[in-house]
């Protein structure tokens, strides 16, 4: 009896391996599905901002993540001018600017 136990421990950790990796098979996938559905969506949308606010100039019609819908009097390396009235202008960040004005 004693010799069976023995023999049936070798075989159960000579497929132990295989039932690791196994294990390991639904973490990966689930990483892979957060991948294609959550990080790379994200990074796409993060470069297309960037390349928006990289290409602002005077003129725009822009709208804020505040609300704010105006056009465009200066430019500097980090901030916005914005006109939302007639000698009405506010200064923002360029990150805050999500958008441009469309119909306007």
């Amino acid at each position: 009896m004693n010799m069976a136990y023995a023999m049936g421990n070798q075989a159960a950790s000579g497929q132990g391996g295989s039932s690791q990796w196994m294990g390991l098979l639904p973490l990966v996938l689930l990483f892979v599905v957060f991948y294609f559905l959550l990080i790379r969506p994200q990074q796409k949308r993060a470069k297309q901002q960037k390349l928006f606010i990289e290409n602002l100039k005077k003129g725009d019609k822009v709208i804020t993540s505040g609300g704010l819908y105006g056009t465009i009097t200066g430019i500097t390396d980090d901030s916005v001018t914005i006109e939302i009235a007639e000698k009405v202008r506010v200064r923002v960040l360029k990150s805050a600017v999500v958008d441009k004005a469309k119909g306007e």
